[in-house]
């Protein structure tokens, strides 16, 4: 499912209107006539896709991700798929006021990049690795690691974000990203850590142990890189629920 698919971005448009738009074979801005809405629906309609298209045509998703409530913004990723950043990161703690981000990593077009507090973690790296993305792929990042790395190092992150929990609750996966990953399938070659544990190596690493660090690396590292079958793999089940079952009108 493409961005050019949907219509819930536009102002008086819910997920019912746009159902029925589809089950009418309106299933493309290319295809749309407005004969199953009223006029001023159909000029907000046409006016949306107009600008739509400007803002898709520079590989802007960021004002479709303003009007998309969170559950709704895996419909981004196939536009963005080529230039997703998938993010997560680990801290001393909970409360950005008092503890520190130890380290950060980034999954973008297949490779990973990992900084590390007190070597290359400074606000300049995070900023500019965040901007060149056109979106971000947290889970649970929403409310967790972009406010506490915003708190942190003074940014103000912009990017296009879709938060894999949201859509994950969507249909019906609940829990942590490691529960959800054994629930679909997703194995990971490590043992599984907790946030506990996380602090726990880094302390180790602060007392000397290098090889702690690189587990807290290794372990930050594969969550980034396991959100992205995740996504693909909620995106399709989504797509199949939201968007194939109204087309066949069911």
């Amino acid at each position: 499912m493409r961005i050019e698919n949907s219509f819930i971005p536009v102002r008086g448009v819910g997920e019912v209107t746009e159902r029925r738009l589809w089950e009418h074979g309106i299933t493309h801005w290319d295809e749309f006539d407005g004969s199953v809405v009223g006029d001023t629906l159909t000029d907000r309609i046409e006016t949306f896709i107009e600008t739509g298209r400007a803002h898709l045509e520079q590989g802007d998703v960021a004002p479709f991700a303003e009007s998309l409530p969170a559950s709704s913004r895996w419909r981004l990723y196939e536009n963005a798929r080529q230039n997703t950043c998938f993010l997560d990161i680990e801290t001393t703690g909970l409360d950005a006021s008092h503890h520190d981000v130890t380290t950060v990593s980034l999954h973008r077009n297949g490779e990973t990049t990992t900084f590390v507090k007190g070597r290359d973690l400074t606000r300049d790296r995070l900023a500019t690795a965040l901007d060149a993305a056109s979106l971000l792929v947290t889970f649970n990042g929403q409310r967790f690691d972009v406010p506490f790395l915003e708190t942190c190092y003074d940014l103000d992150v912009t990017t296009p974000h879709v938060d894999l929990m949201y859509p994950c609750k969507k249909i019906g996966l609940d829990g942590g990203l490691k529960a959800i990953e054994r629930d679909v399938g997703i194995e990971r070659d490590l043992p599984e850590i907790h946030g506990r544990d996380a602090v726990r190596l880094w302390r180790e690493y602060e007392r000397g142990d290098d090889a702690a660090l690189e587990t807290l690396i290794e372990y930050n590292r594969a969550d980034t890189q396991h959100m992205k079958p995740l996504l693909e793999l909620v995106t399709e089940r989504l797509h199949e629920q939201v968007f194939e079952s109204a087309c066949r009108g069911e």
